[in-house]
C-alpha cells in the first residue's frame, strides 16, 4: 500500500486542522493505520491508530482529548482531526500502515508539516 498525507499548514494556537492520508491499493481495509509525528530535533512518536473496522482507536495519552483518528475504507482515506492546537503540536505528521497489530509499521506516507503559532 502507498500512502500520501496532506492537509498540513500554518495555524494559530487554539485552531484546528484535519489531516488526510490517501492510500492506494485495493486491500487498504486489511491494514491497521495510524499517525505519527516528528518535531524538530526529536524522534518520531506515536499519535494515534485505528483498527481495520474502525471499532477501536488508540491515542497517545497527551493527545486523546484533542485529536481524533478516523478512516473511510470506501475512500481509502485516513483522517486526523486536530483541535485546540498548541505550539508544541508543531511537527511533521506521518501516516502509516501495517498488516497486523503485532507487525511493524511497514508503510509510511511522506509527511505533512503542521506549524502552530503562538
Amino acid at each position: 500500500v502507498q500512502l500520501q498525507a496532506s492537509g498540513g499548514g500554518l495555524v494559530q494556537a487554539g485552531g484546528s486542522l484535519r489531516l488526510s492520508c490517501a492510500a492506494s491499493g485495493r486491500t487498504f481495509s486489511s491494514y491497521t493505520v495510524g499517525w505519527f509525528r516528528q518535531a524538530p530535533g526529536k524522534e518520531r512518536v506515536f499519535v494515534a491508530r485505528i483498527t481495520r473496522d474502525s471499532r477501536s482507536t488508540y491515542y497517545a495519552d497527551s493527545l486523546k482529548d484533542r485529536f481524533t483518528i478516523s478512516r473511510d475504507n470506501a475512500r481509502n482515506t485516513i483522517y486526523l482531526q486536530m483541535n485546540s492546537l498548541k505550539p508544541e503540536d508543531t511537527a511533521v505528521y506521518y501516516c502509516a500502515a501495517r498488516i497486523a497489530t503485532t507487525w511493524p509499521w511497514d508503510y509510511w506516507g511522506q509527511g505533512t508539516q503542521v506549524t502552530v503559532s503562538s
